[in-house]
């Protein structure tokens, strides 16, 4: 009987092997492609007709040279670092006392605020009220209109929550028996323990804020405001490559390596900085969702 079971678990462990090599596979074929049509010249990728599949004989980096010194590109660039940090820093300054003050058990009304906070995340008030809203505040056109209706999400904050609710609460009424302020143990007790927490919410955060499409185009008028997902959409595009070739005269690189070198250059500030927090990014998500 051990003896088929134990055939039986190889067996499946083969199953979910393939299966997980599947999906690798369906990932990174993808990213290969662009890579390698981002690094073709002209004359390979129109006698190839982009069927390219395999390295060039000859590499060319003259998409990605002509891409980083486009002055729309690089400023496209930065308004989407400065979305991205700032936008990040307000999320985590609103989300971390949020999340705090949610999980002391003594506070009054708690399960009525968590409540409300919660029926906020099934509910909404629409498109409509959002924009009616930014543009009573006088945002409109303003990168504050980008970062602020985005402040808080209610689901890095219940995560959080259960983060801190996970933490030892001896250390807690230590410090409280030893005349700390709230303020104080969330500064010099909570946050200490809390990077895994911390530095995953943030990268939630980063990564939404970069990837932000949908706020621009709803709430920027002015073009040197659009970030770089914006951008993106519009060298993708027929019309938005056609605009982007006609005040640049590219020559050395053709349409589809500017498409896939603006595809990987958007893409690799979060492919970089994910290795950074990797270790710390389980260890937040399981200790975070487990009292869910």
């Amino acid at each position: 009987m051990t003896r088929f079971r134990s055939w039986d678990e190889i067996g499946f462990q083969l199953l979910v092997n393939l299966f997980l090599l599947f999906i690798l596979i369906a990932v990174l074929l993808p990213v290969w492609r662009v890579l390698i049509m981002s690094l073709t010249p002209l004359i390979q990728a129109t006698s190839s007709g982009f069927g390219l599949w395999l390295p060039p004989n000859e590499w060319s980096f003259e998409a990605y040279a002509q891409l980083l010194s486009h002055p729309s590109f690089l400023r496209a660039t930065f308004i989407s670092a400065i979305i991205t940090t700032v936008g990040t820093a307000i999320n985590l300054l609103l989300t971390v006392p949020l999340a705090y003050v949610l999980s002391v058990p003594t506070l009054p009304g708690r399960k009525l605020f968590v409540s409300f906070i919660l029926f906020t995340f099934l509910f909404n008030a629409g498109l409509v009220p959002s924009y009616l809203v930014v543009s009573r505040l006088g945002l409109i056109n303003q990168l504050w209109a980008v970062m602020l209706p985005t402040a808080v999400s209610v689901y890095n904050t219940i995560v959080m929550k259960s983060f801190f609710e996970g933490l030892p609460e001896d250390l807690k009424e230590a410090a409280r028996i030893d005349g700390a302020s709230e303020l104080q143990v969330l500064a010099h007790v909570i946050l200490p323990l809390s990077r895994p927490i911390l530095l995953t919410v943030g990268l939630w955060y980063a990564v939404g804020h970069w990837n932000e499409f949908f706020y621009p185009i709803l709430y920027l008028n002015d073009a040197h405001l659009m970030p770089l997902p914006v951008l993106l959409r519009n060298i993708l595009s027929a019309a938005g490559i056609n605009e982007y070739l006609e005040y640049n005269a590219f020559s050395a690189a053709s349409i589809e390596s500017i498409r896939a070198a603006s595809v990987l250059l958007t893409m690799l500030p979060m492919v970089l900085l994910y290795p950074l927090v990797q270790r710390y990014f389980t260890k937040g998500v399981l200790t975070g969702a487990i009292k869910q």
